[in-house]
């Protein structure tokens, strides 16, 4: 940040009183700018026994296999974050039961979540961001080109607790995202 988004002056980087972190503060108006982690909400959408995954359409690791999900959008809550992203991604109507997985990425300041949902119907289509969708039984997941670590993770706890018949809440610090 070069400048203030209030007055348009200079920033320099300081530890404001009180603080103990850098921040941006303006030289002119003595406005303090946080910049604070990105939530990123999906969900892991099953219709039947299967999961449905989108092949990524854009960059990072496109043509590799993600769950839908996307950084969350201002006003939004988590919920409606997670559902607007498998409405865009893939063209499904999900029905969401609780949070799933929480994953701190603090290298990339990044908070990713993902809900268990049910698909309301097995109708799916790729959005803009996917090259195509598709329900995957667990022996069918392509796990060698799965898009990111989180995904990965996400993937292996919804299949370890299907087993027990369990959705609990887990909450990791992943390395990578």
């Amino acid at each position: 940040m070069k400048y203030c988004s209030e007055c348009g002056v200079s920033v320099r980087r300081e530890i404001p009183a009180g603080d103990d972190r850098l921040r941006h503060v303006c030289n002119g108006c003595g406005r303090i700018h946080y910049h604070n982690p990105r939530i990123i909400a999906g969900c892991v959408p099953v219709w039947e026994e299967k999961v449905l995954l989108c092949r990524r359409a854009i960059e990072p690791r496109h043509g590799y296999w993600t769950l839908p999900a996307g950084f969350m959008e201002m006003g939004e809550t988590l919920a409606e974050a997670a559902r607007r992203e498998a409405m865009e991604e893939a063209g499904i109507d999900v029905e969401l039961h609780g949070v799933q997985s929480i994953f701190s990425l603090p290298q990339f300041s990044q908070v990713f979540t993902f809900h268990y949902a049910c698909m309301k119907d097995e109708t799916h289509a790729p959005g803009i961001e996917s090259l195509e969708t598709r329900l995957f039984e667990e022996t069918e997941i392509p796990w060698d080109d799965i898009s990111f670590t989180s995904v990965r993770r996400s993937l292996e706890l919804y299949f370890s607790d299907r087993k027990l018949s369990l959705r609990p809440l887990h909450e990791e610090t992943l390395s990578k995202g």
